[in-house]
């Protein structure tokens, strides 16, 4: 299996939210965490925001 790891910035552009937003989300448990891919570096696999995109998409579509 091939992972993309995407760095905050990537992630933050492909999601459209801001900084901010992004750790709020995390710390409620309501943002894929990152993965720790050095010891000052952190990365999120593309597959789990690709999936966390889609669950925001269903959400919206099930109360319009």
């Amino acid at each position: 299996m091939s992972y993309v790891i995407l760095r905050f910035p990537e992630v933050r552009k492909k999601v459209s939210l801001g900084k901010t937003a992004l750790y709020a989300l995390m710390r409620e448990g309501k943002f894929p965490k990152p993965i720790q891919l050095s010891k000052r570096a952190k990365g999120w696999i593309e597959a789990d925001i690709d999936r966390w995109i889609e669950e925001r998409i269903a959400d919206s579509q099930e109360v319009a």
